[in-house]
């Protein structure tokens, strides 16, 4: 068994969740018991992943979207009172890293969706010690936008919805979940194409002006992948199991 403290103080280190200013707690949001041999990982803490982790005797429930988010009612009421009574009632902690885990240069949703892309991200030139949200790449060849559109479908298993340009696409940006405002970020980049997870009405107008290729991936689908990655390196510093669950969502 492993104690708490020292998973979340080394989660806390690795993500360096100090540096970063985000809309919601990060680290430990819900403490639960102290000794901990198994994790399991999710998306966001819904109420099937915590029923899951409850099913499959969960220490940790590990995700990116946890709770406490700025502006929000702060009441414990209604679903979120249902949630995380279940949640105490089982000594479930729940440990959720926003912001630091789509920056993160290893772990990062950003740099995991780049893997199951085949892309190797660009080497990022700036004094800031922090990586920013938009990343990019250069691909091995020009791309049409319907075959850019099938690959990203392949790789997610999820359709894009792809708003048409007509330029080849040589050069791509991304950024993962609910991302589309930094549109003009990635315009600004001297991209043919933006990837990201959700779309907003004013999104389709703004990528026919500009002139790029603008897909809409899913915002689940865009981030399952840094918080599994950061699961199975916690399990291995710690020699503990860890389970990722996908609780499918179609946004």
């Amino acid at each position: 068994m492993v104690d708490l403290t020292d998973i979340v103080s080394y989660a806390n280190d690795l993500l360096t969740i100090d540096r970063i200013d985000d809309y919601c707690p990060n680290g430990l949001q819900i403490e639960g018991k102290r000794s901990v041999e198994r994790i399991v990982s999710g998306v966001t803490a819904s109420q099937d992943l915590i029923d899951e982790a409850v099913h499959r005797k969960a220490d940790i429930l590990l995700v990116h979207h946890g709770y406490f988010w700025k502006n929000e009612d702060a009441r414990i009421v209604g679903i979120k009172k249902q949630r995380i009574e279940k949640l105490l009632a089982n000594e479930i902690s729940l440990l959720a890293y926003h912001l630091p885990l789509d920056v993160h240069p290893l772990y990062g949703n950003n740099i995991q969706l780049a893997k199951v892309f085949g892309w190797e991200p660009e080497e990022i030139k700036s004094d800031d010690e922090m990586l920013p949200l938009v990343r990019t790449a250069l691909l091995d060849r020009a791309w049409n936008g319907a075959d850019l559109a099938a690959h990203i479908g392949q790789c997610l298993q999820r359709s894009p919805l792809h708003i048409k340009a007509e330029r080849p696409i040589h050069r791509v940006a991304w950024c993962t979940g609910a991302a589309q405002a930094e549109i003009a970020t990635a315009v600004a980049l001297g991209v043919d194409a933006y990837i990201t997870g959700e779309v907003s009405e004013p999104t389709v107008h703004e990528a026919r002006e500009y002139g790029i290729h603008f897909f809409a991936a899913g915002h689940h689908a865009t981030e399952r992948y840094g918080v599994q990655a950061l699961g199975e390196i916690i399990a291995k510093q710690f020699n503990i199991d860890c389970q990722f669950v996908d609780c499918d969502n179609p946004v």
